[in-house]
């Protein structure tokens, strides 16, 4: 499925649902796409399976998915209000990247670059060769 850093600083289970979170959003997993089950992955990553189950706990806690007892856990659709917070504290975070990123000398074309090529990369854009 992915590999997880060990030697990192960042703990396992931030790895964890980072990884999970990212294919959430490039849809590597769909929505209502049942998770591997915490046993069955703690195998796989060979890691504690308490590891596991709090990366579950805190993608659902984001909303990114939720679980049925004993069915296991799955991808939540995107809700628009769940969206709306989201969106919020990312166009926060955003703007103080965005900010450092031009104090350290990157320009703006850079930025619209990077953007159009994360948007491609994600399927939901067009390629930049055709906008230009």
């Amino acid at each position: 499925m992915f590999e997880l850093d060990v030697r990192s600083r960042k703990p396992i289970y931030e790895q964890l649902v980072e990884r999970l979170k990212e294919m959430v959003i490039t849809e590597v997993l769909k929505t209502d796409e049942q998770l591997p089950s915490v046993r069955t992955l703690a195998q796989q990553l060979t890691i504690n399976p308490n590891t596991i189950q709090k990366a579950y706990r805190e993608l659902e806690t984001q909303g990114y998915i939720y679980s049925i007892k004993g069915k296991g856990s799955f991808v939540s659709p995107a809700s628009p209000t769940q969206n709306g917070e989201k969106l919020m504290k990312v166009k926060n975070e955003l703007a103080k990247l965005l900010s450092e990123a031009l104090y350290l000398g990157m320009s703006a074309d850079e930025l619209f670059t990077m953007i159009k090529e994360i948007e491609v990369t994600i399927g939901g854009g067009i390629d930049i060769d055709q906008d230009q």
